[in-house]
């Protein structure tokens, strides 16, 4: 399973894992983490244009970003954090239009813990 220590390793090497293409990263720490295979599909009951994973991961850098402030040293605490949190269920429902919400108005729901009206 992918636990801190895998996690610390991604962001060390990032800049190398780059050169690959994300698939084939993504499968690579499937593969050699033994990540079983679940039932999790939020893509198949989208009923609109999905975001590019690039367009995604910037909404979570952001968040994270926002939450950690300047303080590097809390990123991986902060991404684990924000993953395992209410709000990437609320992230990853393409059906909604919360991913595409401001940043700052991500950020206030996620320090208030719900989305905000």
């Amino acid at each position: 399973m992918m636990g801190k220590s895998s996690i610390e390793r991604i962001y060390r090497y990032a800049d190398v894992f780059h050169c690959e293409p994300i698939e084939k990263t993504a499968d690579d720490f499937i593969v050699n983490l033994n990540i079983p295979e679940d039932n999790f599909d939020n893509v198949t009951d989208c009923r609109y244009m999905l975001p590019d994973y690039w367009t995604i991961g910037e909404v979570y850098e952001r968040l994270i970003e926002d939450i950690c402030g300047d303080n590097e040293a809390r990123v991986i605490e902060c991404l684990i954090e924000v993953y395992t949190s209410w709000i990437d269920g609320a992230i990853s429902n393409y059906n909604t239009d919360f991913y595409y919400q401001s940043l700052d108005y991500i950020y206030e729901c996620y320090k208030e813990g719900r989305v905000l009206e």
